[in-house]
């Protein structure tokens, strides 16, 4: 099988504001921070403490018969638990209690106490173990959006998908694997919304997703206490090697008009890129009144125009002649004539 090509993700060590707002922010791109101060958590948030600290407290989690959790097929069910209890679960291989089988994997995501209305703050879902975490300061206070804790079993993956905002995902215990893909790539990844559609990114079906090879593969791996800065846009896959416990704090690095007001999870497009989408929509459907020759011919010059300004405007530029080319795919443009040019 052809293989992507791979890039380790940069690493900076002792990372403080200064450096990360000068050096690492500006690039736009992964990166893995090591020796900055998270607090007590990396001692203190063993199963045992995390359980008693934590209580029990209801907790809302995915529960899967497969350690690769897919988003778009749902091949998970939400279930409800005391926290202390899913935390039990979660560090285990083989479960005694269980919903769907005895290996079963679980994943947290905290939510906001009105799911529908606040972001995940760990300070007021976990106001004990808040205590033991300290969010780096590498954004302005009034730019915080969400800290949302998150706990995974053992071989526990989750979707690609991107998210509209900065973050930075703690790995406070346990090791994770992250593999990313920069916004450039997003056209090899076979998009459904915000997620792609290659489900299995180390084995791909490739006769379905023959494009996703074409896609840059930068990858990391997360030891306790690392911090890994995730660009908005940037497409990310996760795999717990072990059981683990993180954080992934959110700000809005846009100003804060430029955000859904009505988005408590921060993973909708912005509001222009939402109005733009939009438009495309509405361009596409005033196309159907074409016969098939037309569309194809005005699809041909819509595509053009689009590959002008975004060549001219992308902002991660790079040196190679591959980079420089962009190509709509047929799920974008939804008129799969378009592709034969």
């Amino acid at each position: 099988m052809e293989l992507q090509e791979k890039v380790p993700v940069a690493t900076f060590t002792q990372v403080n504001r200064d450096m990360f707002m000068r050096q690492i922010c500006p690039e736009r791109r992964p990166a893995v921070l090591r020796g900055v101060c998270l607090g007590p958590c990396l001692e203190n948030w063993t199963v045992k403490y995390l359980g008693q600290k934590g209580g029990d407290k209801e907790v809302k989690i995915h529960v899967s018969a497969v350690p690769q959790m897919d988003f778009l097929h749902k091949n998970f069910v939400y279930k409800t638990l005391p926290f202390n209890e899913f935390v039990k679960r979660a560090s285990e291989k083989q479960h005694s209690d269980f919903f769907l089988c005895e290996d079963e994997s679980y994943y947290l995501r905290s939510l906001g106490e009105d799911v529908r209305k606040e972001p995940a703050d760990l300070s007021k879902q976990f106001p004990e173990l808040a205590e033991d975490f300290h969010i780096p300061q590498f954004f302005e206070p009034d730019q915080f959006f969400s800290s949302v804790f998150r706990i995974s079993s053992c071989g526990l993956q989750l979707w690609t998908h991107y998210d509209v905002m900065d973050n930075l995902l703690a790995q406070v215990t346990g090791r994770k694997r992250v593999v990313l893909y920069s916004p450039q790539d997003a056209l090899h990844l076979y998009l459904s919304g915000d997620k792609s559609e290659v489900l299995d990114i180390d084995c791909p079906d490739l006769k379905r997703f023959p494009d996703f090879v074409k896609a840059k593969r930068y990858e990391c791996v997360l030891e306790p206490g690392d911090l890994l800065f995730i660009p908005a846009l940037w497409f990310h896959n996760t795999l717990a090697l072990q059981f683990g416990v993180g954080v992934n704090v959110f700000w809005r690095h846009l100003p804060a008009d430029h955000y859904d007001k009505k988005d408590p999870y921060g993973n909708k497009d912005p509001v222009a890129a939402t109005r733009a989408l939009q438009a495309l929509e509405r361009a596409l459907h005033t196309l159907d009144e074409l016969p098939a020759d037309y569309r194809d011919f005005y699809g041909r010059r819509m595509i053009q125009r689009i590959q002008k300004r975004m060549c001219c405007d992308r902002p991660l530029a790079t040196n190679t002649r591959e980079d420089s080319k962009t190509n709509l795919s047929r799920s974008e443009l939804n008129q799969p004539e378009f592709l034969k040019m």
